[in-house]
């Protein structure tokens, strides 16, 4: 195999609607494609089911992305129940307290507990609709971040514009940084505000990046994902 094909950096993001168009997209891509994102979108469609089959029969790595909320009791006994899938990462918000909880219930297991800081989707007119406080949207993400580090969190969720940033936190150290809104050159950019291309988001200090439309839209899946792994820096 190719170094291309075992690069984990590269994250899928299986954005359809049910497990079964999720496993006829895993097929399509095959070995260019070793690491998967199961959403909130397709847990009603199979999704925990699909995750299951991608880790246990094909050995795939899968990156849960749930973003859980609520009060810590409940946040720690639903991650204790996803760890028993044997995942590889889940996403929680970045609350301390939701941090905390999670990584109490994913204690006994290999999982790695994301924090969320600010969406990738939003800016400050948003933050502002939502009654979060004032400032700037890259300081509340370091700000969110530095709280979840030290609430416990493995890694956290950052657009790939934060990246540098977090990656120069004192507290960053051996921590993860997962940048959805990435971009190839020319790609349209959705719904997504805060956006890089793949190098740019690797070289500002991203351990892996998440993409979605612009391999799963494409006419062959499988050439646009190493296409993606071609423009990632040599490790």
């Amino acid at each position: 195999m190719s170094d291309l094909v075992t690069d984990d950096r590269l994250i899928v993001a299986l954005d359809v609607p049910n497990a079964i168009a999720g496993m006829e997209l895993a097929a399509k891509l095959g070995d260019a494609v070793n690491f998967y994102k199961i959403g909130l979108g397709m847990l009603t469609g199979g999704g925990l089911a699909l995750a299951q089959e991608l880790k246990d029969e094909h050995g795939k790595r899968i990156f849960l992305d749930m973003k859980l909320f609520d009060i810590g009791a409940t946040v720690e006994a639903a991650v204790r129940g996803l760890a028993q899938f044997d995942l590889d990462f889940l996403t929680v918000h970045g609350d301390p307290h939701v941090v905390r909880a999670a990584k109490e219930g994913a204690a006994n297991s290999d999982m790695k507990i994301l924090a969320v800081t600010i969406l990738t989707s939003l800016d400050r007119e948003d933050l502002d609709a939502s009654l979060i406080k004032e400032g700037n949207l890259q300081a509340l993400v370091l700000e969110r971040a530095g709280r979840a580090f030290e609430a416990g969190a493995d890694g956290v969720i950052a657009s790939p514009q934060e990246a540098a940033l977090i990656r120069d936190l004192p507290d960053s150290e051996g921590k993860l940084i997962v940048t959805p809104g990435v971009r190839p050159a020319g790609s349209a950019l959705g719904d997504q505000k805060r956006v890089a291309t793949p190098a740019k988001a690797i070289t500002d200090g991203a351990d892996h990046i998440v993409v979605g439309r612009p391999v799963w839209q494409a006419k062959d899946p499988a050439a646009a994902a190493r296409a993606v792994l071609a423009e990632l820096p040599k490790r």
